[in-house]
């Protein structure tokens, strides 16, 4: 056994073994691949051969004793690969891609989140590295000292090669044009693995580089005249009635529609977001076929695709990945052609998901961050300032801007794993066993009563009548990966089918001098939330590159694209690549226009990649008097001085008793002070 270990071609075996079949055993135990035939079994078994003989072939060129040790660290990287996409896949329910790596300046606040997905049952991932190490140890003193014929190590990377050939092959044949039409990253690593498809990613990421470089004005044309053609006429009854009213938007951090009007323990679980969905008089609309369309960026995609109208990317973030990009976004808009005054309020760091650069390509004139806000302890949780005292110290701050102002509110307390303290639970949890689960309800009940706050506030100071008031979801709260606890809270399986009519989020809006409709059972989604509010404002929206249309136009395209090329329109549904009835959940045939609504989804989201990979909007003028944005003409600064400008006091960063000694001893000097000071006589 020794001299067998020792042999090195003897221990490349045994790390080749244990690579694989941990590999396999992982995309089984953690990733919901959805295998649905032989050959798909076939080649998820298989798919992470090529890799590992590929790989831990390269260290067989080492000389001597270091083929061990090059054999041991290339199996280290590649499981720390491997366990680092368990984890995100765990809250995400997708993989790992290069963008996502880029995004490193977000991870000093992940923390928490990513701790909460880890188990202790996750020692078994380094098994395969301890026996390695162990083997090692007991046998290096046999190694040869030599190094081994070249011809050998190439050999097996030549295997490798032929292998993922092979495995390609079997791919393309169950899956046709696997990797030329999917946006689906599950498909990939069934058929090709996990680390085949990190090295697709990264292909992909070189080519949507060059794209840029190569890009010039006729690229812009398709685009255009795309976005012109699906163009809906705006209401004429609502075109322009909004015009110079304030815009307040307020963003609920990870809150699916089946909240609304749930009863958990005999409670409802939002009681005041139920109240503006039912009570005419607060004349809001509720769009209960509303849905998400974000991806990798998640709330990131929620605050771009709102703004621009256009998809986000298949991967990564457009936030961090595009930030160099020209964008013609609703602020910038609304700044040039009706000199609004915008403003971005979020009790987190201002660098999260890039935002204090991105946000100075939209024209955001004041960047709200946590420097403006009391983050001492007792205020803080999870990702970051909770939601009750968000709302109250943005008012204050919402008081400051110049009106007509665009004004964004993002909260946060409502966000995996849906931490809250003991003193600001109002409802009990679910009782399902899964915490995420299990407290998503409180989070989103403390959501709901610090909104119910903020909106007595805005009546008292006179910003709530006039104003255009826009409630929506970003994401999903509840990823699929918790589809046994959901199934008992909604009652019923969580198929793919119903899993996809989950990605439903609130849409509620009032718009002064409008009688609200109450729930309207349109279809629409994220996309179309940019020309929505143009048309309010009295500009047409057929001047810029938008790819969704105005919700309140009879013309509105009813289909909701999701950005992995499936979609839901209020006949039908095309989910995991099978066509449903949208109301029975039943599959169907395809007929010819379901197909060609298929080609059309798939390329419209070309078009929204062309648009961002190539950076297409820096050859496109909307009119004569459109300026693009100076990003150099904003700068977000510590919140203190814009604080002390404003005469708003903000509790110092120390403890609440600290702070109340520290009041009541500036009290007592100052009252001995106004004691020595002579009082003037009649």
């Amino acid at each position: 056994m020794k001299k067998f270990i020792s042999s090195k071609i003897g221990f490349f075996t045994i790390a080749t073994l244990l690579l694989w079949f941990k590999s396999y055993f992982t995309y089984v135990a953690e990733f919901n691949l959805d295998i649905q035939n032989t050959m798909q079994q076939f080649l998820l078994f298989i798919n992470p051969l090529s890799s590992a003989l590929i790989f831990l072939g390269i260290a067989l060129f080492a000389r001597g004793k270091r083929v061990g040790i090059y054999i041991i660290a290339i199996q280290f990287l590649m499981s720390l690969f491997l366990y680092a996409n368990v984890v995100f896949y765990r809250f995400n329910s997708d993989f790992i891609t290069l963008p996502v790596l880029t995004q490193t300046s977000n991870f000093g606040s992940l923390g928490g989140s990513i701790a909460s997905l880890a188990t202790w049952t996750d020692i078994v991932y380094a098994f395969d590295i301890i026996i390695l190490i162990a083997l090692y140890m007991w046998s290096r003193s046999n190694w040869s000292l030599e190094r081994m014929n070249v011809k050998k190590p190439a050999l097996i990377i030549i295997t490798g090669v032929v292998v993922f050939s092979i495995n390609l092959g079997l791919a393309e044949a169950d899956r046709p044009q696997l990797l030329k039409r999917t946006f689906d990253r599950n498909y990939i690593v069934k058929y090709l693995g996990a680390y085949n498809f990190a090295i697709y990613d990264a292909i992909q990421n070189l080519k949507s580089s060059t794209q840029r470089v190569l890009a010039d004005s006729s690229d812009v044309t398709e685009v255009e005249n795309y976005t012109k053609n699906k163009f809906a006429e705006p209401n004429e009854q609502l075109f322009g009635i909004a015009e110079g009213k304030n815009i307040i938007k307020i963003h609920l951090e990870s809150f699916q529609s089946f909240l609304i009007d749930y009863e958990l323990h005999g409670e409802e679980v939002t009681p005041f977001l139920n109240s503006l969905v039912h009570d005419q008089a607060e004349n809001f609309t509720y769009y209960e076929n509303f849905f998400h369309q974000t991806e990798q960026g998640k709330t990131a995609d929620a605050e771009f695709i709102l703004d621009n109208s256009l998809y986000g990317l298949p991967q990564g973030a457009a936030f961090v990945t595009k930030s160099g990009n020209t964008y013609q976004s609703l602020p910038a808009i609304l700044k040039q052609r009706q000199n609004y005054t915008n403003a971005i309020f979020h009790g987190d760091s201002k660098s999260f998901w890039n935002r204090d650069e991105i946000y100075k390509k939209f024209a955001i004139d004041h960047f709200f961050d946590d420097t403006y806000y009391d983050m001492s302890e007792g205020q803080v949780i999870n990702y970051g300032l909770k939601d009750k005292p968000f709302f109250e110290e943005s008012m204050p701050l919402l008081e400051t801007l110049d009106q007509p102002f665009y004004a964004h509110l993002l909260t946060l307390t409502h966000h995996h794993p849906y931490l809250i303290d003991e003193e600001d639970a109002t409802i009990a949890p679910a009782e399902t066993g899964d915490g995420s689960v299990d407290r998503y309800f409180q989070t989103a009940r403390y959501l709901d009563e610090s909104l119910e706050q903020f909106f007595l506030d805005l009546k008292e100071a006179g910003l709530y009548e006039d104003s255009v008031i826009l409630i929506y979801g970003d994401h999903y709260g509840i990823s699929d990966n918790h589809n046994r606890a959901m199934s008992e809270i909604i009652g019923e399986e969580i198929t793919p089918f119903k899993y996809a009519q989950l990605q439903r989020v609130p849409l509620m809006i009032k718009v002064p001098g409008v009688k609200g409709k109450g729930l309207v059972d349109d279809y629409t989604g994220q996309i179309d939330i940019m020309p929505t509010l143009l048309h309010l404002l009295g500009i047409r929206a057929q001047d810029y590159i938008q790819f969704g249309t105005d919700i309140f136009s009879e013309g509105h395209k009813d289909f909701v694209a999701f950005r992995n090329g499936d979609f839901i329109t209020p006949e039908y549904s095309f989910i995991k690549d099978v066509f449903y009835d949208t109301d029975s959940g039943e599959e169907l045939e395809p007929t010819d226009d379901m197909l060609k609504m298929k080609e059309n989804i798939q390329h419209e989201l070309e078009l929204s990649d062309k648009v961002l990979q190539g950076d297409l909007l820096r050859f496109y003028s909307p009119n004569d008097e459109w300026e693009d944005v100076d990003s150099s003409d904003y700068f977000y600064g510590d919140g203190s001085s814009y604080l002390k400008e404003h005469g708003i006091i903000k509790k110092p960063d120390i403890s609440d008793e600290d702070f109340s000694s520290e009041v009541e001893q500036q009290t007592d000097e100052n009252s001995e002070l106004d004691s020595n000071v002579e009082q003037p006589t009649e």
